[in-house]
């Protein structure tokens, strides 16, 4: 698999397609077409590979950073947007993609004798990103908005815990790897 999806919402996983965003070089795992038909693929989304092209990419990138503009923006301060070269989207225009991108038609839903089949082009799975994104957005889970505790991930989830107190976009990943180096600050000899 090339990507990872912690978050357990595909709008918030698609964002972690750009890792260590505040690194001088952040890791960009939407490098090629082929890397975003992977990204439909490995999440579910799709059942075959949409044949991403280069303007499907841009597409891709642009809601991407779009989406994030917003998110770091309800996050405050303390996020950083537009790690990748050129401007950051201001709200106004970030909302516009985001829109635009939801206008879309759907990915295709169909019931066959074995099972369900899920198919459509690049823009029909930008759509239902975009579509999900508006609706964290716009509605209540916006306040539950996190993110990861790591200093060196920047993924963001939505802190559904009892009490709201999660840290990391995942326990098995970030979580361990805090935890491992608290356990080691604690017994490191004076």
């Amino acid at each position: 698999m090339n990507h990872a999806f912690p978050c357990g919402t595909l709008a918030l996983d698609f964002l972690g397609t750009l890792r260590a965003r505040r690194n001088p070089d952040p890791d960009e795992k939407l490098a090629t077409p082929g890397l975003l038909d992977d990204w439909f693929v490995e999440s579910g989304m799709l059942d075959a590979a949409p044949h991403a092209d280069e303007a499907d990419l841009a597409a891709a990138v642009e809601l991407r950073e779009a989406v994030y503009a917003l998110v770091a923006a309800r996050l405050g301060p303390d996020a950083v947007p537009g790690s990748v070269p050129g401007p950051v989207p201001d709200p106004a225009t970030a909302t516009a993609v985001i829109n635009r991108h939801a206008a879309a038609p759907p990915v295709v839903v169909r019931l066959g004798a074995d099972g369900v089949r899920r198919t459509g082009t690049a823009a029909q799975g930008l759509a239902a990103v975009a579509r999900e994104a508006a609706e964290i957005l716009g509605g209540p889970d916006a306040a539950l908005l996190r993110e990861c505790g790591r200093p060196e991930c920047t993924q963001v989830y939505l802190d559904r815990s009892r009490g709201r107190r999660r840290e990391w976009c995942a326990m098995r990943t970030c979580g361990n790897r805090m935890k491992v180096q608290a356990y080691r600050t604690r017994h490191q000899p004076a």
